[in-house]
């Protein structure tokens, strides 16, 4: 086992939509089944968390950072869905911290519109570099999956990110300047603006966002002096409306930060202060909102300030009763409420908030100020009918161990008729409390 896992860290690229050749978690799949470990428990465990973490991935709002631990004793994959907008890039980071080092796949996908359907995966990380940086192409959730070789542990740090494809159209100005949106009515709702307007002092520098080829360089009733510069890279023309005058002529090569022309109010800007008209034309498609092109947000990546000491490790709800919600936010929906006293063990945590999983393995978050420790046991119990001490909370679960009459038990948590509970010897299980055990 351990050759063929040291065999799988062969260094990849970054590879897009188009590629044909295996990721490296593909050929790391591929390795496992060729040594026909794929039929084995483990194996199959590991192909399993890999296609669920694409179905059961937790929604994030960007920019998002969560830290977490991967065990070597039970096969894990993260998956984090994105609504992802056409214009901006996808940063990915991870960082891992492991006594031995440790392989980890990162996978883009974008989401099926159809959840039985397969997800069409975009880009892939180099294992050794552990990072992704992904133009998106359409308005469409995307899912990102994260998920460690076999037999590693570690503490990982992921963090994601959005950040536009195009630098700002106007010296000096940033996205918190534009004035008027895509969508905005026009000439009295008779038709709808498409692009962005950014005001600024006339003879303002207008920028190219790219570099490309400037295709036209004309005057027309409604844009007045305008610029038209190809976008070869992303198949797509941008449009500078309204200019005071043109600095470029046709044919002309430039560079992101040339100066096209100058600010203005020609056209039937005329009426208005001098702004720019930005707009972006995909080609054989039409306009596009150029917004998140050029939106840049001024958040900034939250601190995780939870007790990274608890992460792999159960907690329980110390309040009477606790929402768990889907998101680590106030705002988001709620998945469950628990009574107290619920046992919930710690994947990870996202800023204040603890991403948890229910005994029944669900996962979800829930605010830090509502959990507490079980190092304390809530009471002890005497057995007084021999039981086994179980590894999950089910009726069919295995038996760690069997607890005799007049043994001592530490409850830390009760879950739908079972406890959490550590015998002497500090072994943690669940006892079935609804069969014919009886406790006093």
């Amino acid at each position: 086992m351990g050759l063929l896992l040291a065999g799988c860290s062969g260094k990849q690229t970054l590879r897009g939509v188009f590629s044909k050749e295996q990721t490296p978690y593909e050929k790391y799949a591929a390795k496992l089944k060729d040594a026909k470990l794929d039929e084995t428990a483990l194996g199959q465990e590991w192909l399993q968390a890999g296609q669920q973490a694409l179905r059961d991935s937790i929604t994030v709002t960007l920019p998002f950072k969560e830290t977490g631990y991967f065990s070597a004793e039970k096969p894990k994959a993260l998956g984090y869905r994105i609504a992802a907008k056409r214009g901006e890039r996808l940063v990915v980071n991870l960082e891992m911290k492991a006594r031995e080092q440790a392989q980890v796949f990162m996978d883009l996908f974008e989401a099926p519109a159809i959840p039985s359907a397969e997800a069409h995966r975009v880009a892939s990380a180099d294992t050794a570099s552990t990072s992704i940086s992904y133009e998106v192409d359409e308005d469409q959730q995307h899912i990102l999956r994260v998920q460690p070789e076999l037999l590693r542990s570690g503490q990982y740090t992921v963090t994601i990110q959005a950040e536009p494809t195009l630098a700002f159209p106007v010296q000096g100005k940033t996205s918190r300047n534009i004035a008027s949106i895509w969508g905005d009515p026009r000439d009295g709702g008779v038709r709808l603006h498409e692009g962005v307007d950014v005001f600024a002092k006339r003879g303002t520098p207008a920028i190219a966002s790219t570099e490309g080829v400037v295709s036209k360089v004309s005057v027309t009733p409604r844009g007045g002096k305008v610029v038209w510069l190809t976008d070869v890279k992303r198949r797509q023309s941008l449009y500078y409306a309204h200019l005071d005058s043109q600095a470029v002529a046709a044919g002309q090569r430039v560079q992101i930060g040339d100066t096209l022309g100058f600010i203005g109010n020609t056209g039937n800007a005329i009426t208005t202060n001098p702004h720019l008209h930005f707009g972006i034309y995909r080609f054989g498609r039409g306009a596009t909102n150029p917004f998140p092109y050029l939106y840049e947000s001024n958040q900034k990546l939250p601190d995780v300030r939870i007790d990274a000491s608890l992460v792999g490790n159960w907690v329980r709800i110390s309040a009477k009763s606790a929402n768990i919600r889907l998101q680590p936010t106030i705002k988001s929906t709620v998945y469950a409420t628990l009574p107290q006293h619920t046992p919930l063990q710690v994947m990870g945590g996202v800023d204040t908030w603890y991403r948890i999983a229910l005994p029944n393995g669900t996962e979800a978050y829930i605010a830090g100020s509502l959990v507490e420790a079980t190092t304390k046991p809530v009471r002890y119990e005497k057995i007084s009918a021999e039981t086994d001490l179980l590894d999950e909370a089910h009726p069919l679960a295995a038996a760690k161990d069997s607890l005799k009459p007049g043994n001592n038990v530490a409850v830390l948590g009760n879950y739908n008729g079972f406890q959490l509970v550590r015998n002497d010897d500090g072994l943690l299980g669940w006892i079935n409390t609804e069969g014919d055990v009886s406790l006093r």
